[in-house]
């Protein structure tokens, strides 16, 4: 049963990735200049939260190198609160992006030993928060061993007062994706809301229909399934009740970090209704379209500009092309 009165707060567990660009006005047959920017799926989620008005805590690895610093420092102008983070000796991890002609990123992962991965038990322990109406975590982080069977396990745990969202953003150049289907079921049987682009399904579940993989992933668990769909919008299912969501039309300059504020609108929205804190089962297909269409919102306007940068909900970037502002709960 979801929580009523405050809506309280959201903790994001999970990696920061420096995502390196290249900067072509300045590079040149002498070199090749790159620009690194802070991002991460599950830190990119937690700046759109926090930005959003959500009260957000990011349980993360912070490397002692320069780009360690930067992570911290854009968490924290964002207004993520980092108490309960973790100083760590290993790297940080990396990511290269290359951009097609449409905005699409593809990327190549420098991970391998990397800060983000190294959760001890201990260090989960510590970072334990009852206050919390929602843990969301997902991507390399539940994944990536020696880290991720902890965090599997630190889900468990959270899962006992708190509504479990899990991403699995899943990555196949990192990651075989047979490990992903291996490990999905005990995902599914621990979330309360899993959220996953179209890509992922199609690698989750190949050869099934979104609606076959939705009904799959129901009986292992999980209640709610939002399966974003690009410009398409989003199919959404709750316990097997489904909807198609639109995405509101955007001027795209790349659609990095789309997914992650996707995911953030959805939370915010949810929170902000107190329909979060535990069990969802009093939640209606009704509450799920009106979270997705602000959550769609959001993602629109992270594509209008470039890299993951997720809008403030007081910020001057609220209004993009034809989309409307961002809506207001009662709208």
């Amino acid at each position: 049963m979801a929580r009523s009165g405050s809506p309280g707060s959201i903790t994001v567990l999970g990696e920061c990735v420096a995502d390196i660009f290249e900067d072509s006005a300045q590079s040149g047959p002498d070199g090749l200049s790159l620009r690194a920017m802070p991002g991460g799926g599950p830190a990119n989620t937690a700046v759109a939260l926090a930005r959003l008005g959500t009260p957000t805590r990011f349980l993360g690895r912070f490397s002692n190198d320069t780009f360690g610093t930067l992570f911290r420092a854009r968490l924290g102008a964002s207004g993520v609160d980092l108490t309960a983070s973790v100083n760590a000796s290993e790297p940080s991890t990396l990511a290269v992006a290359d951009l097609d002609g449409t905005g699409q990123a593809a990327y190549t992962f420098y991970a391998d030993g990397a800060a983000d991965w190294q959760w001890t038990d201990h260090e989960l322990a510590q970072a334990t928060n009852d206050d919390a109406v929602c843990l969301h975590t997902g991507s390399l982080a539940l994944v990536r061993q020696p880290g991720g069977s902890r965090v599997e396990d630190h889900l468990a745990q959270a899962r006992e007062h708190a509504t479990v969202s899990i991403d699995p953003n899943v990555r196949p150049l990192l990651v075989p994706p047979p490990v992903y289907r291996e490990r999905l079921p005990r995902w599914c049987a621990a979330a309360d809301i899993l959220r996953l682009s179209e890509e992922d399904c199609g690698i989750l579940a190949p050869g099934a229909s979104f609606e076959e993989a939705c009904d799959t992933w129901h009986a292992a668990g999980t209640p709610l399934i939002v399966i974003t769909l690009g410009g398409r919008g989003a199919l959404v299912s709750l316990h097997g009740n489904r909807a198609i969501v639109p995405a509101p039309p955007v001027a795209i300059v790349d659609t990095v970090g789309a997914g992650d504020s996707f995911t953030a609108g959805l939370l915010h929205r949810l929170a902000a209704s107190a329909r979060l804190g535990g069990r969802i089962d009093d939640l209606t297909l009704e509450d799920v379209i009106d979270a997705c269409t602000f959550a769609a919102h959001v993602a629109a306007l992270t594509c209008s500009v470039s890299g993951a940068n997720p809008p403030w909900a007081d910020g001057p970037t609220l209004r993009i092309g034809t989309a409307p502002r961002l809506p207001q709960l009662g709208n």
